[in-house]
């Protein structure tokens, strides 16, 4: 089960039923099915706040994900700042929602193993975004 809720900040407009199916078709691409996975929206002081206490970084981001995978089933939460990716989109000359959806998506490929703080996997990350989103 994929759900999505939202505090301090709107719901953005994305549409569940179709989002939860293009997950499910992502992770399938990795030969994992969707177990428990938990959406949080929200703003910057948010996730700054959850970035600090859980993970001991005094920075703003647009995600954090937490693994909680159990053999070839996904699990997790992921915390997504709104603000962040608001401002990566017009950073970066992209629509909000096509942001929106790279990001969806940047957790769920955590989740299935894809990294991107080592050397060459942030080109390697980018790449699968853009697979999936041809998915969407």
């Amino acid at each position: 089960m994929i759900t999505y809720n939202a505090e301090g900040i709107a719901m953005p407009k994305i549409r569940r039923r179709d989002t939860t199916a293009w997950i499910r078709r992502v992770a399938a691409t990795y030969g994992k099915k969707v177990g428990e996975v938990g959406y949080l929206f929200c703003n910057d002081e948010h996730i700054l706040e959850i970035n600090r206490e859980y993970l001991g970084h005094d920075y703003y981001t647009d995600i954090i994900t937490f693994d909680y995978d159990e053999g070839d089933t996904l699990n997790g939460d992921i915390v997504i700042s709104l603000d962040t990716v608001r401002s990566n989109a017009e950073k970066f000359h992209k629509p909000y929602d096509e942001e929106l959806h790279r990001v969806i998506i940047h957790g769920i490929l955590h989740l299935c193993g894809q990294n991107d703080k080592g050397p060459g996997e942030r080109e390697q990350m980018e790449a699968a975004e853009n697979r999936a989103l041809t998915l969407l």
